[in-house]
């Protein structure tokens, strides 16, 4: 369906550049530099989660079982990367 394309296209942007951004907050030159780039990771894992749950609720999906476990899996890695950033700021204030 022209919705299910939409999604699963911008689940692909989404989901992509959580990698792309993790390549960079890793060679960035400071703190402050590498907790900007982990929010902006934070916000794209929260945008993959969106697409996620409309996909599940829309039934826009093959199997459900993946799709949950999709889901489990970004909140797993959301829980992840706000634990790195509080992490971070409690080092730069140290």
């Amino acid at each position: 369906s022209k919705a299910g394309n939409h999604l699963s296209g911008q689940l692909v942007r989404s989901g992509t550049s959580v990698s792309l951004n993790y390549g960079e907050a890793q060679s960035t030159e400071s703190r402050k530099d590498f907790i900007h780039k982990m929010k902006v990771i934070l916000k794209e894992l929260r945008e993959t989660f969106v697409c996620l749950k409309i996909i599940h609720l829309s039934k826009l999906y093959k199997t459900e079982k993946k799709i949950i476990k999709a889901k489990k899996e970004n909140n797993e890695l959301i829980s992840i990367f706000v634990k790195s950033i509080e992490t971070t700021k409690n080092n730069l204030q140290s």
